[in-house]
């Protein structure tokens, strides 16, 4: 996949974890698709070096998606965690 897959699909990756952990977030729309966007990228890559799941070509694996989703899961997580507070 290029890069502009791998945007697209973090664009929808950052949308099913908004969806999955609904509340307010710190950054609002945009930096929930940025987080999202980055998640894809660090999932993909922590799939592919520690668990031996390499990334394919195709846009509409399993694994791929999975680890995009993952990665943004964690990132929105970490980004609560640090962040959280701010817009009380």
């Amino acid at each position: 996949m290029g890069i502009v897959s791998w945007i697209i699909l973090g664009l929808l990756a950052g949308a099913i974890a908004k969806f999955l952990l609904p509340g307010r977030d710190p950054g609002g729309l945009i930096g929930t698709t940025l987080i999202g966007i980055a998640g894809a990228f660090i999932g993909g890559w922590l799939s592919a070096k520690f668990l031996d799941r390499t990334v394919q070509n195709d846009f509409f694996d399993l694994t791929t998606w999975t680890s995009a989703v993952t990665g943004s899961l964690v990132l929105l997580v970490g980004y609560r965690i640090l962040f959280g507070n701010s817009r009380d």
